[in-house]
């Protein structure tokens, strides 16, 4: 069975007074139907920008440069803003956004601000779409007897899961998640976690989780992309990547988040920063800080191998490792 969505040789710039941003450059992922899809990598990576143009929610200064995203084998991205509003967003994809505790409108009812994106979205009553509205809250385990009130009087957790209820508003296919448990204690992340499991389970849903926190992504996910500095570093199963990880980058980020289980060690730590995306490094974008590179690395930019089943890296020393040498 082909994937559902499948993106290929995506790359998307910004442009500014100064040049032009890479934020997204030759990033190729497929997702599965029901499958959910970690994105990982350090803040400015590019998550939030390949999921932006996904949908083609690009602010005035975004161009998309090349590549295809294929819904059904479909290319979206050759769809006009109405094309895609019609028949793409809210429909076959939604997206929770960053910070979706501040989405919300605090003049209107919770119950007001779903019922208006499912009827301008389908031809339904306005009772119809309430109780969809209703329904919906239930779901994300919000009693619909609080549908009718106010943003301010709702905690932080359960106006993340409002902002869920309102992403299934039209019953989506598809459910991109961007840091949907940013600025929520633990014990509120894993309620939150546990709601999106759970609706995807039970809905069939396809998702794509953005993240920089690792165990969220261990926990929620079946497969997971790490990127770096607008590039896909390594793509592979959960058990792959967090038991096998390959690029130098995945092995320094799994070397510095602490473990509950085992001997107890020193935290390792990636030396040096992010590169400057007006002006990346030639070759890998990540030479400057691998402890491993080569002089081929600072000049030739790795290509995407299969190293073996479903497992993808983006390195020249990938066939000498453990060791790199």
């Amino acid at each position: 069975m082909p994937p559902i969505l499948e993106v290929r040789d995506l790359t998307m710039y910004y442009t500014t007074m100064k040049g032009y941003i890479k934020a997204v450059e030759d990033v190729n992922f497929t997702l599965e139907k029901g499958e959910a899809l970690g994105l990982a990598g350090e803040s400015g990576c590019g998550k939030t920008s390949v999921a932006l143009t996904l949908l083609k929610l690009l602010p005035y200064n975004a161009k998309i440069q090349s590549g295809e995203v294929l819904l059904d084998g479909k290319n979206i991205l050759t769809l006009s803003d109405d094309e895609i509003r019609k028949t793409v967003r809210w429909k076959r994809i939604s997206m929770v956004p960053q910070a979706a505790m501040n989405a919300l409108n605090p003049v209107f009812k919770i119950s007001e601000q779903i019922v208006e994106a499912i009827t301008s979205h389908e031809q339904v009553s306005e009772r119809e779409a309430r109780d969809k509205a209703l329904e919906l809250l239930k779901k994300v385990g919000i009693d619909p007897s609080r549908a009718d009130h106010y943003p301010h009087e709702f905690s932080g957790g359960m106006k993340q899961r409002a902002m869920i209820a309102m992403a299934l508003a039209c019953n989506p296919e598809i459910i991109i998640a961007d840091e949907p448990t940013t600025a929520l204690d633990v014990i509120v992340q894993a309620q939150v976690l546990r709601v999106m499991k759970k609706l995807q389970k039970d809905l069939g849903l396809s998702m794509i989780l953005i993240s920089h926190d690792l165990s969220v992504i261990a926990q929620t996910c079946d497969k997971s992309i790490i990127m770096y500095a607008g590039n896909l570093a390594e793509d592979a199963s959960n058990w792959e990547l967090f038991t096998h990880p390959l690029h130098p980058y995945a092995l320094g980020l799994i070397g510095a988040f602490p473990s509950a289980k085992g001997e107890r060690k020193r935290l390792e730590s990636i030396k040096g920063s992010p590169p400057n995306l007006l002006d990346p490094p030639p070759g890998c974008r990540f030479h400057p800080r691998c402890p491993y590179a080569k002089e081929v690395c600072k000049i030739e930019v790795p290509s995407l191998i299969e190293t073996h089943k479903a497992h993808h890296v983006s390195c020249h020393m990938v066939n000498s490792h453990p060791k790199y040498v």
